[in-house]
C-alpha cells in the first residue's frame, strides 16, 4: 500500500479481548496477513466492558469505525458477555444516531484466538463500509 493509500484508508479504532480476540489479531501480523495500518488496536479485558462513550468520543475525534472483537461464548468473565456486549452495541448505536452518527460506523463480531483470516476480513470489509458511507 503506497503512502497515498493510507491517507485514504478509513481510520478503525478495535477493542478486542485479552485473551481470546487480541491473540488472533496477534497472528495476523505475525503471518504477514495485509490489513490496513489505519486499524488501531486496544485490548481490554472483556468485551462487554466498552463503553458506549468510548465509542462516542473515537468517532468525534477522528475514527471513521470502531469495530468490537466481542469475547463471544468464551469469555472467561462472565457467562452472558455476548448478550452484554450486543446491549452496549445497541446503546452505542443509539447515541451515535442522537449525535448524528451513522450507527454504520460501528460493528460487533466475535473473534477467536485463532481468528487471524477471519480479522482481515472484517477489517477490508468494514473499511470498504465505511469508504461507501463517504461516497
Amino acid at each position: 500500500m503506497s503512502a497515498g493509500d493510507n491517507k485514504s484508508a478509513p481510520k478503525v479504532l478495535v477493542f478486542s479481548t485479552n485473551a481470546i480476540s487480541d491473540p488472533g489479531i496477534d497472528r495476523a501480523g505475525s503471518a504477514h496477513l495485509h490489513y490496513s495500518p489505519a486499524v488501531q488496536v486496544i485490548p481490554l479485558p472483556c468485551s462487554s466492558g466498552v463503553k458506549p462513550a468510548w465509542i462516542l468520543r473515537a468517532l468525534e475525534h477522528g475514527f471513521d469505525g470502531v469495530f468490537i472483537a466481542a469475547c463471544g461464548g468464551d469469555c472467561a468473565y462472565l457467562s452472558d458477555c455476548t448478550p452484554r456486549t450486543s446491549t452496549l452495541v445497541s446503546r452505542a448505536q443509539t447515541l451515535m444516531k442522537e449525535h448524528g452518527i451513522s450507527p454504520k460506523r460501528l460493528k460487533m463480531a466475535g473473534l477467536c484466538s485463532v481468528c487471524a483470516d477471519n480479522f482481515v476480513a472484517h477489517m477490508n470489509n468494514f473499511q470498504q463500509e465505511l469508504k461507501s458511507l463517504e461516497a
